[in-house]
């Protein structure tokens, strides 16, 4: 009966001595996982954004009614000036060269009609009033209306381009800043060396790593 609770008490003791052994150190291989996986987390969190789909559409819906507003609203305050003194340059040329092209076309519809009071001839200097002769002939007259015209129509195109390029501009804006550029970026490349146990012969190599 002794032998027997003797060798029970032995492997009791075996038993608790086998179960106190440290656990085994991790291989390399789990490490590198283990590390992988602690920067794929690190880079999926980094990479967490808002993306608003509809961004693109509203500041181009903005630029559309008011140029200008979608560089406010993309916060390119600093576009905005130069959205508005581009559009508002060509307004003002369309506008000038409109007011030309009418009044010289008024003054050369009137000489046809055998009129003499248009305000391209030259007044009498006595009394300002009495036309004395014509400033401008009516081929010069004729000639100045189709370079007014001409000049009218080139700065429309140009303003309509630039309130279509407003548009585009505070689209592709916002698209643009959706994009998450991560600054920390590197590229590193550097020799490795691994020796394997098993083998005589260690492997070496040269590893390129690329961080974003």
């Amino acid at each position: 009966m002794r032998k027997i609770l003797s060798l029970v008490l032995l492997c009791g003791l075996c038993q608790l001595a086998w179960s106190q052994e440290p656990a085994p150190a991790p291989s390399s291989a789990d490490s590198l996982k283990n590390s992988m996986d602690q920067q794929g987390m690190r880079f999926k969190k980094v990479q967490k954004q808002e993306i608003d789909p509809l961004s693109p559409s509203r500041a181009a819906f903005y630029s559309a009614i008011l140029p200008g507003l979608g560089q406010a609203y993309n916060k390119r305050y600093w576009k905005v000036p130069i959205v508005w003194g581009a559009i508002g340059t060509g307004t003002y040329v369309y506008l000038h060269n409109n007011d030309l092209y009418k009044r010289t076309r008024t003054a050369y519809k009137r000489r046809l009609a055998g009129f003499t009071d248009d305000e391209f001839w030259d007044l009498n200097k006595d009394d300002g009033v009495t036309p004395t002769a014509p400033g401008l002939s009516n081929e010069a007259l004729q000639d100045a209306q189709e370079r007014y015209q001409r000049d009218r129509d080139l700065a429309l195109l140009i303003t309509i381009a630039l309130y279509a390029l407003n548009i585009i501009d505070a689209n592709v804006d916002a698209h643009l800043k959706q994009y998450n550029v991560n600054e920390d970026l590197s590229l590193k490349m550097q020799p490795y060396l691994e020796v394997n146990p098993l083998s005589r012969d260690p492997n070496y190599g040269l590893a390129l790593h690329i961080r974003f």
